[in-house]
């Protein structure tokens, strides 16, 4: 390049090349990672944790309490192709399928509105009930972004049970090599001052032996101890909302009207696995439970399916 020789020129060549590089660097931050990006990119930070963990399998997770906001990440890989995974997922239908295998959902029904779905959570005890002694809490599924390498989903809730809101409950999937699809499971919800001081209360007396799977020391003999309160709670229905979408999606092959009792099965056998973090009931009492309000359930979706509230 020639010497600028005249001062006004250099100095409009120095402003010039600063705001040429400053726009570029704005540019640069304004522009956020894709979601399919992140997710990528959180597959290659982790992939030694899915080769060790606590799980056994490829599967791990991360969470975290910031003010009144507590969540939880589990990322997993599903031995299916990311086609496979996505025709399942993309239908509000099957989440109510997947959900109603966690304990403490009664019964779960959908319907379509303009511009939207929405799914009812009839949330209750771990024991029956009927669909009418449960808390309903209303979520909205959206399906966020789907393309041919990337899903996200979203279904969240204004309002929770116990005074909770601003539940969130997100999936995102991305395809692997060998029909492998990279999976991504999040929860999060806001809860009140009140209700803090109330789960205080109840993880020291009566839920003082419910944990989660983060490990925040060891005993005196060495054994790991694990995380507890909120944070613990949230880990465990994360995991059981995972290994759900794994047992629906594992008894897709098999004929329709074998498919119900094979996935309550199997997602006990998933979740007996982990007895110190799951365990709730035995597996007779489950599956008995799970079968009354399995029916109780398609009543309430054929009372939709007629036109009546």
């Amino acid at each position: 390049m020639h010497k600028l020789r005249n001062p006004l020129k250099f100095f409009l060549f120095i402003v010039v090349t600063a705001i040429v590089f400053s726009a570029g660097f704005a540019i640069a931050a304004e522009t956020p990672l894709k979601g399919e990006d992140i997710l990528l990119d959180a597959y290659h930070r982790n992939t030694a944790k899915f080769e060790r963990n606590n799980f056994g399998v490829p599967l791990f997770l991360e969470s975290f309490e910031r003010g009144d906001r507590v969540h939880v990440d589990v990322y997993g890989i599903l031995d299916y192709p990311f086609s496979s995974v996505v025709n399942v997922l993309k239908a509000p239908a099957n989440w109510c399928d997947i959900v109603s295998l966690h304990p403490n959902v009664k019964a779960c029904t959908f319907r379509e509105l303009p511009g939207t779905w929405r799914l009812i959570f009839y949330v209750g005890r771990k024991v029956y009930q009927p669909p009418e002694d449960a808390r309903q809490v209303i979520y909205h599924y959206r399906k966020v972004d789907q393309q041919q390498g990337y899903l996200d989903i979203i279904l969240d809730a204004d309002e929770g049970p116990f005074g909770t809101k601003d539940h969130r409950m997100r999936f995102e999937a991305l395809p692997l090599d060998r029909g492998r699809t990279f999976v991504h499971v999040s929860y999060a919800y806001s809860d009140s001052v009140a209700l803090r001081l109330a789960g205080k209360v109840y993880f020291s007396t009566l839920g003082r032996g419910k944990v989660g799977y983060t490990v925040t020391g060891t005993d005196r003999n060495g054994n790991p101890v694990y995380i507890s309160g909120p944070r613990g709670a949230i880990e465990r229905n994360a995991v059981r909302y995972y290994f759900a979408i794994q047992s629906f999606i594992n008894t897709l092959r098999y004929p329709e009207k074998s498919r119900f009792s094979m996935r309550t099965s199997e997602w006990y056998d998933f979740t007996d696995r982990y007895r110190k973090q799951l365990y709730e009931l035995d597996k007779k009492d489950y599956l008995t439970f799970k079968t009354k309000e399995h029916l109780n359930q398609v009543i309430l979706q054929r009372r939709i399916g007629t036109g009546l509230p």
